[in-house]
């Protein structure tokens, strides 16, 4: 689907020889519980070419993976479009072995939804279901991508990545 769908960010060119995403392979070692602690929302506004500007606001920053990945990340809310949470980063695979402007992790409108907060105040996240936007794949899209505080300084190899040559 992701392939063939006539909304699919794949070209039409490169749909034939299009194999699917190209994973690490799976890391239970990141899949991580945080906590969410509440932030003061800030504002943001993205322009996203023809499908013009999108606006977000934070409203959480993970507590705990500072150890584990080097940094902890902003979680936003969406306003308007289909509403919804979103949460892209940058890692220190940016750029080498995944796309340079980040990938996301969770994006409620895509239907990237790893579930609910737990009702002790914390979060799973597992980096193994993280992703490339559109604009990773074709310029005809121009993503919203991680802001200056979602950038992590360890490495996370899990998720999608770029091809390894053969």
């Amino acid at each position: 689907m992701f392939r063939d769908h006539p909304q699919s960010p794949i070209e039409a060119t490169d749909r034939e020889g299009f194999e699917g995403p190209a994973t690490f392979p799976y890391d239970s070692s990141l899949r991580l519980i945080v906590r969410l602690d509440p932030v003061s929302p800030e504002q943001m506004t993205v322009a996203t070419g023809a499908d013009g500007d999108l606006s977000m606001h934070s409203f959480a920053r993970t507590n705990g993976l500072v150890a584990s990945l080097g940094g902890e990340l902003t979680l936003y809310w969406i306003d308007g479009y289909g509403g919804g949470v979103f949460l892209p980063f940058v890692d220190a695979t940016s750029g080498t072995e995944t796309y340079g402007g980040g990938r996301y992790l969770l994006d409620t409108i895509k239907g990237a939804d790893l579930g609910v907060a737990r009702r002790d105040g914390t979060l799973v996240l597992d980096f193994n279901f993280s992703y490339f936007p559109s604009c990773a794949y074709s310029s005809r899209y121009v993503c919203p991508l991680a802001p200056q505080g979602n950038r992590l300084t360890g490495a996370v190899t899990a998720g999608e990545r770029h091809p390894i040559s053969k």
